[in-house]
């Protein structure tokens, strides 16, 4: 047996490379997708650019920026949506149903850890955007 109970045959490494999605603000390194426990992604967004204004019905996400400003709109209701500047460090959890977006003040990159089960690439719910995405689950 190897640390915690678990013999060496049942602890099998995988080495691979992130998997790079591009999108229309930047592009994404999903680096951890175990379905049904969680995914882990580093995500850049341009300068000037910005995600699109959208909840998640059942996935929850933490973000944290690591390099650049953004401003971070979130809140239960487009009406009543909060906006704060973000810089490295500054770190913030979005509960399934809250909405947000993000907008890069200049080159932003940060980490975004969030629940994956089944189906979690299509739980996005676009109610504005800038690339013509609104009401799709398109990359």
């Amino acid at each position: 047996m190897t640390g915690k109970g678990v013999t060496a045959a049942a602890a099998q490494a995988e080495v691979y490379r992130a998997a790079r999605q591009d999108k229309p603000w930047g592009y994404e390194l999903i680096f951890a997708a175990v379905e049904g426990c969680y995914v882990g992604k580093i995500i850049h967004v341009n300068a000037g650019e910005s995600l699109s204004l959208q909840y998640h019905q059942q996935k929850d996400e933490t973000i944290s920026v690591l390099s650049g400003q953004a401003q971070i709109e979130y809140g239960a209701a487009a009406g009543e949506l909060a906006s704060e500047r973000f810089g490295p460090g500054d770190t913030i959890h979005l509960p399934a149903g809250a909405l947000h977006r993000i907008t890069a003040v200049d080159e932003l990159t940060f980490a975004e850890s969030s629940t994956a089960y089944p189906g979690w690439r299509e739980d996005v719910v676009r109610l504005e955007d800038r690339y013509g995405r609104t009401g799709t689950t398109a990359p």
